[in-house]
């Protein structure tokens, strides 16, 4: 675990939307930890500290609360979709060795054969790993593919002890040749041999 995901968080006994603002206005974030079958723990985490380290999907928290270790992955963050702000985190404990479910970005390196263009159709895979060896990302080189290459969830590489999850067929990058758009002006009827596009124009209005 790196140093900078030890959190120390503050248990918390008082609820409400009212004291929800008077701890986010004192830089700080309400969160819950729940999970292996433990009653939901209210904390509050520092929001700076916590607003970097959940830039990442899938983050992993060492929380010390009261004293006590314990690791939690962040499961789901709600802001406020005006002000992005961090109203709350939903944390799930996890324990070392433990292997957890998650969705990951797929991030797509490389340039494909010239004139060519890489569609990234999923986004992010499903997989099974470690909780405390959660990737960042998984990444998919379409470096020099040609037009029709396909990449399936089975041709990308994983991390060493994750598992696929997501149906090996789907379809992750497809590699296609841009397909260019006909002006209008090509489109739009030619006036016929002697005749001024004025004439055409008054033929087209009397019809």
């Amino acid at each position: 675990m790196s140093e900078d995901t030890k959190v120390v968080a503050e248990l918390r006994e008082s609820f409400g939307k009212g004291f929800a603002r008077r701890l986010r206005a004192a830089g700080k974030i309400p969160a819950v930890i729940y999970g292996h079958g433990t009653e939901p723990v209210h904390v509050a985490l520092p929001g700076h500290q916590v607003s970097l380290i959940i830039r990442r999907a899938n983050a992993l928290l060492e929380l010390d609360i009261a004293g006590k270790e314990q690791l939690a992955l962040v499961k789901d963050v709600q802001k406020d979709p005006v002000h992005q702000i961090i109203e709350h985190i939903d944390l799930l404990v996890v324990k070392k060795g433990e292997k957890v479910t998650i969705d990951v970005p797929v991030v797509v390196t490389g340039e494909p054969f010239a004139g060519t263009i890489a569609t990234l159709d999923a986004t992010t895979l499903s997989i099974e790993a470690e909780a405390t060896h959660i990737p960042e990302n998984v990444e998919v080189s379409v470096e020099g593919l040609e037009e029709g290459a396909h990449i399936t969830a089975a041709d990308v590489t994983l991390p060493k002890g994750s598992t696929l999850l997501t149906d090996p067929e789907v379809l992750v990058v497809a590699v296609s040749v841009p397909v260019l758009e006909v002006e209008a002006d090509e489109t739009a009827e030619e006036p016929a041999e002697g005749e001024t596009e004025e004439e055409a124009a008054q033929e087209d209005a009397a019809e």
